[in-house]
């Protein structure tokens, strides 16, 4: 299992791109540039053709590597599948969990989030569970109910320990690859009803530990601000992951807020 720590938690989910080659120029980008964020905990997720190429690079650095998805079961007739052994046995430590573009087009729901977060627990990965809500759910005043849905669902049965084990990322679906970003203060307030929702269920310890991510338009532009916040641990990075510079300067901008909130 990854050891998670308490440090500006920068995860780059590169999606549907990349080849092996092109992802062979990104990671070493990204590894070049890495010395100058070195307090601040680097995770890649690239797609599954390029696993292998970025776990090559990848080994005896700081630089956590992650899977985009995985099955519930090990192994089986499940065509075009992939299990947590699978992933653990290509170099990964991490793992996505019902991201909302999961959500939206292949019909995850909380309850399948729930089994493959029990797998990913399970092959020693650390799941990142993705919870957020539609523009529509905001503007109907449902942002709280949908996401204490998403977490009392797909965190079902799960006792302190592998709760855990576990990251939340906060990722209202209306900012995803919108460009439109939550501002610092409605993001703020969602990660401090999350955090509430843990210590109701696992107490103040557990709660206070737990790694939350933000996800939906993050730019060095507004990381610092975003970051800020007291209850945001990190970000989870779509389009702006693919460009190192700017991935980079996410981190750097996540670890000067850092600085001055403690």
């Amino acid at each position: 299992m990854a050891a998670l720590r308490k440090a500006p938690f920068v995860a780059g989910n590169w999606k549907m791109h990349a080849t092996a080659s092109e992802a062979r120029e990104l990671v070493s980008a990204v590894l070049k540039a890495a010395p100058g964020v070195a307090g601040a905990q680097l995770l890649l997720i690239p797609p599954f053709t390029a696993l292998a190429e970025a776990a090559r690079l990848l080994r005896g650095t700081d630089v956590a590597l992650g899977g985009q998805n995985l099955f519930w079961e090990d192994r089986g007739a499940f065509t075009g599948e992939i299990s947590g052994p699978m992933l653990r046995d290509a170099g990964c430590s991490y793992v996505l969990i019902g991201h909302s573009e999961r959500r939206q087009y292949f019909g995850e729901t909380d309850g399948t989030v729930n089994r493959r977060l029990r797998a990913a627990l399970k092959a020693g990965l650390a799941p990142i569970v993705c919870i957020g809500e539609t523009l529509e759910e905001r503007e109907a005043g449902e942002t709280t109910r949908k996401l204490d849905r998403q977490i009392e669902a797909g965190l079902e049965g799960l006792a302190a320990d592998e709760a855990g084990a576990a990251l939340l990322a906060y990722e209202p679906v209306w900012a995803i690859g919108t460009g439109r970003t939550a501002t610092p203060e409605q993001a703020g307030e969602v990660h401090a009803h999350i955090r509430k929702r843990l210590e109701e269920r696992y107490g103040n310890g557990p709660a206070s530990c737990a790694i939350i991510l933000y996800g939906g338009s993050v730019k060095p532009a507004n990381s610092y601000a975003l970051f800020k916040e007291k209850d945001i641990d990190g970000f989870l990075v779509g389009g702006a992951s693919l460009d190192a510079d700017m991935f980079i300067g996410i981190a750097r901008e996540a670890l000067r807020a850092d600085r001055e909130k403690k």
